[in-house]
């Protein structure tokens, strides 16, 4: 029974994957007057956010707003294209530094999980790994591992919120603000949304992966 709901969310990963993979490209071949980085800009001086740099990034779909140092990061291709696809990510992002300016909870929540986090990714795997192999003389270690990759799990879901707000932040700024109209807020909105499942997706694996998990220790 775990294996399935493990393979199934796996195959749900690929499916939304590839969708928003097509969206993207579809989007990004509808163009609009200003580029992310133009985007960005405008909608972080309209909410009078001065203390954020937008800077330019490597690589494809890395975007995010970093609260540590404040600065919004943003992809070549979203910092320099004028489409939809990039206005979308590019307002996203600026969701974040407003969430972050606003002390939105669940972003404040999510901060407070980081340090957390990447300690037990950094040894979630051996210690499972270890808690398997030394079951029989050493059952807690296992559990251990599995307390560690619940805090992965645990970030997932917060995670939720704070990126369906983004999105909604930056949907009704773009439609407001003039950037997108009645044909092409739709666009920037569905692009937005394939983004938001593959984080639900992700969540449930976790999800999956954590109950399969406490399924083999406790078998």
């Amino acid at each position: 029974m775990y294996w399935i709901i493990f393979i199934a969310t796996i195959v749900a990963s690929f499916i939304v994957q590839k969708v928003l993979d097509y969206r993207f490209k579809k989007y990004s071949k509808v163009s609009i007057g200003l580029s992310g980085k133009e985007v960005a800009e405008k909608m972080l001086a309209d909410f009078g956010i001065t203390d954020v740099r937008v800077v330019s990034v490597a690589g494809r779909l890395t975007d995010h707003y970093n609260p540590t140092d404040k600065t919004l990061n943003l992809s070549e291709s979203v910092y320099n294209m004028r489409n939809v696809a990039a206005a979308a990510v590019a307002a996203h992002e600026c969701g974040h530094a407003l969430q972050h300016a606003t002390s939105y909870q669940w972003l404040g929540l999510r901060s407070k999980l980081v340090p957390a986090v990447n300690f037990s990714n950094k040894y979630v795997t051996w210690v499972i790994l270890a808690g398997m192999i030394f079951f029989e003389n050493f059952p807690s270690l296992l559990w251990i591992g599995i307390a560690l990759y619940a805090i992965g799990t645990l970030f997932s879901f917060v995670t939720l919120p704070v990126e369906i707000n983004a999105s909604r932040r930056a949907v009704a700024w773009l439609e407001s603000a003039g950037i997108t109209d009645y044909q092409t807020t739709p666009m920037a909105s569905e692009a937005l949304r394939a983004a938001a499942y593959t984080y639900v997706v992700a969540a449930l694996s976790s999800l999956a992966y954590l109950i399969y998990l406490i399924g083999i220790a406790r078998d």
